[in-house]
């Protein structure tokens, strides 16, 4: 049992009336993304980064070589608004992890580019990273991984969450 079992238990006693299963699984949801949130979290500042720092050098990272974006590129990626992307990408470039530059061939646009020091320091912090995430999903067998990726997959495309482009 879980948390949010004792929350259903309790409906059922109040409403018997109602079928409240999908509380069971949005509650669940929500608890499971809480709680694997605050370990990543807990990483990310044993790192001296944010998560959300992370997600923009991450971002460029797996972009390839040159491992540059446009601000609105990153605004997309990392679903954020540009005023909170603009403030990590200040912050990030202060600490010497990406440097930002007119596009020389439209200077109406500034080119994001992950630095020496960003790539290596993303390098590094991925792979605590999946080992974080791997010691989350300790209690899950190999299948009960791949049926729950295909779930949440279905779930999220059912309600309009589908892949931005062709995977490149």
């Amino acid at each position: 049992m879980d948390r949010v079992s004792d929350f259903l238990n309790q409906w059922h006693r109040e409403r018997p009336d109602l079928d409240v299963s999908p509380m069971g699984i949005h509650g669940r949801i929500k608890r499971a993304a809480e709680i694997l949130e605050r370990g990543q979290r807990d990483h990310f500042a044993e790192q001296g980064l944010k998560h959300s720092e992370f997600d923009v050098l991450a971002t460029l990272r797996r972009s390839g070589a040159p491992f540059q974006l446009t601000p609105k590129d990153l605004v997309a990626a990392t679903m954020s608004s540009g005023a909170t992307v603009t403030n990590r990408l200040s912050e990030l470039e202060s600490r010497g992890l990406l440097t930002r530059h007119t596009d020389p061939t439209n200077r109406r646009e500034v080119i994001v580019t992950l630095t020496d020091e960003g790539r290596a320091t993303v390098d590094e912090v991925v792979v605590g990273h999946l080992a974080t995430e791997e010691r989350q999903l300790d209690g899950l067998t190999a299948s009960d991984r791949e049926r729950l990726a295909a779930l949440l997959q279905k779930l999220l495309a059912a309600n309009g969450d589908t892949a931005a482009r062709n995977n490149e």
